[in-house]
């Protein structure tokens, strides 16, 4: 007959469970806070309705133009006159592409208008910003 020892070892095991619930919690949290993380320069206006596909510049120079034609380049209000002199310093590459916020009661004239001096200021790629339904 075998005598036991006077106290039984068992060998640890590892729990999976816990470990994939801990996973879990981790990949939302890294998700939820990488969404918070992206950073458009743009004010809010009413986008028109429309089909485009996905933004792939890293850091794009957003041209906001508002309903009652207020300009503002990566939310920094501009005018007409000015546009050019704040556009230079951000239009570093000439890849740079600006993305043309316009509110969807902007009168045409002067979105036109802004995207000519933006033209002029050096920018050669524009993207037209609209809301997907």
């Amino acid at each position: 007959m075998k005598r036991r020892k006077p106290r039984e070892y068992r060998r640890g095991r590892i729990e999976i469970i816990p470990m994939i619930d801990v996973m879990f919690f981790l990949l939302a949290t890294f998700m939820l806070s990488s969404l918070s993380m992206q950073n458009l320069d743009s004010l809010q206006v009413n986008l028109p309705q429309g089909e485009a596909e996905k933004l792939s510049a890293k850091t794009p120079v957003t041209l906001t133009l508002t309903s009652d034609s207020k300009i503002f380049v990566n939310r920094t209000p501009v005018t007409l006159e000015t546009l050019g002199d704040t556009l230079k310093p951000l239009l570093r590459a000439s890849e740079q592409k600006v993305v043309v916020s316009a509110d969807s009661d902007a009168p045409q004239g002067i979105v036109v208008q802004a995207m000519l001096r933006a033209r002029s200021a050096g920018a050669q790629h524009f993207l037209i910003a609209v809301k997907h339904e």
